[in-house]
Order: structure tokens, then C-alpha cells, then sequence
């Protein structure tokens, strides 16, 4: 599907330079002389370089759509992660690195998408929120649970999360897989 240059949104895939990039940010600028132009900070999905163009609104890019399966997690294999899609049951491979640091958060079982084109597997949406156990953190100093202050803990995974001063070890918490932050203490 073709758009105009300047209806690039942030999240957008498009095809350019004979490759697939998603949009990491835009700006609209309206300098005071010449026309109007979109500001685009591109990500390529293939080899993750980045580039930064600029789109007339008289330009036209190809807008790729994505198929996105469910699929579960298995194990790792190497510096390959194991996935089952959750409707035929087949086992696919997919880089390590292609997760990055949130591979952490993986679990067995864990249902995740998987973005795709043309079959060839592209990019992995862990869920929003997992929930995790401290294990280890500094222990609650008096007269500071009523403040807002966080103290360095580890949780199961490994991860080193920033927690509020009531948090213990043994403490379940919930954790947002993209911005590796408390969210808030788990449900017991």
C-alpha cells in the first residue's frame, strides 16, 4: 500500500532502499521557506542500522503490513530461542538477539507474536507485564515507606529493577517488559 511521505507515523513499516525499516520517530517541519517535510528516524528491521530521511508529502513509500502469529515460548537452543505457534504446533528458531535484553523475561510457555513477512520471522512481542520474585534487595530502612524512594533489587530472572522501599525478598511484582520498570507488587 503506498502513502504520501508525510503520513508516516511512528511504529510504520516501510519498504525503502530495497529493505524493511520501521519508523522510530517523526517530525513535521514547515521551514519558513520551501515546502513541507517529514523528519523520519528509521530502524532497519533486517540489520537494525539506523537513518534519518527526509519525506515530501509528494513522495510516495511503500507501507508493508506484517502477519502476526501467536506463538509459544519453548526453550533457548545456543544463541537461538525455540517457539511452537500456537495453532499448527510447529517449532521455529529465532535469533537471541533479536529480543535483546528483554529475552530475560522469557518464560516456558509464555505466549508471545511473532511478526513476519514474507516468512521470514522479523521481530518478537513479549506481553506488556510479567510477573516476577525478588530476590535479593536491600533490606527497608524506618521512616522511608512513607516516601516515594526506590532501592536496587534482583529478581529471578536476573535483572537489576528499581523497587519501592515496602518490597522484600519472596515479593512477587509485576514488570513492564519494554521499559524494565515496576509496575506495581503482585497479587498474592
Amino acid at each position: 500500500m503506498k502513502i504520501n511521505g508525510n503520513e508516516i507515523r511512528v511504529g510504520n513499516v516501510v519498504q525503502h532502499q530495497d529493505s524493511l525499516w520501521v519508523a522510530v520517530k517523526t517530525n513535521a517541519v514547515k521551514p519558513g521557506k520551501g515546502p513541507a517535510y517529514a523528519q523520519v528516524e528509521l530502524k532497519n528491521l533486517l540489520d537494525g542500522r539506523k537513518l534519518n530521511e527526509r519525506f515530501r508529502s509528494s513522495e510516495t513509500v511503500e507501507r508493508v503490513r506484517l502477519e502476526q502469529r501467536d506463538y509459544t515460548y519453548l526453550y533457548a537452543e545456543g544463541d537461538m530461542l525455540v517457539f511452537m505457534d500456537a495453532e499448527t504446533y510447529e517449532q521455529t528458531n529465532i535469533p537471541a538477539d533479536m529480543i535483546g535484553e528483554r529475552k530475560a523475561f522469557l518464560q516456558d510457555g509464555m505466549q508471545v507474536k511473532v511478526e513476519s513477512h514474507e516468512g521470514r520471522s522479523i521481530g518478537v512481542t513479549l506481553p506488556e507485564h510479567v510477573t516476577l520474585e525478588i530476590t535479593e534487595t536491600e533490606p527497608t530502612i524506618k521512616g522511608q515507606t512513607a516516601s516515594s524512594s526506590y532501592k536496587p533489587s534482583t529478581v529471578d530472572n536476573g535483572l537489576r529493577i528499581m523497587v519501592p522501599q515496602y518490597t522484600g525478598v519472596g515479593d512477587k511484582i509485576i514488570v513492564n517488559t519494554e521499559s524494565l520498570e515496576f509496575v506495581k507488587r503482585a497479587d498474592s
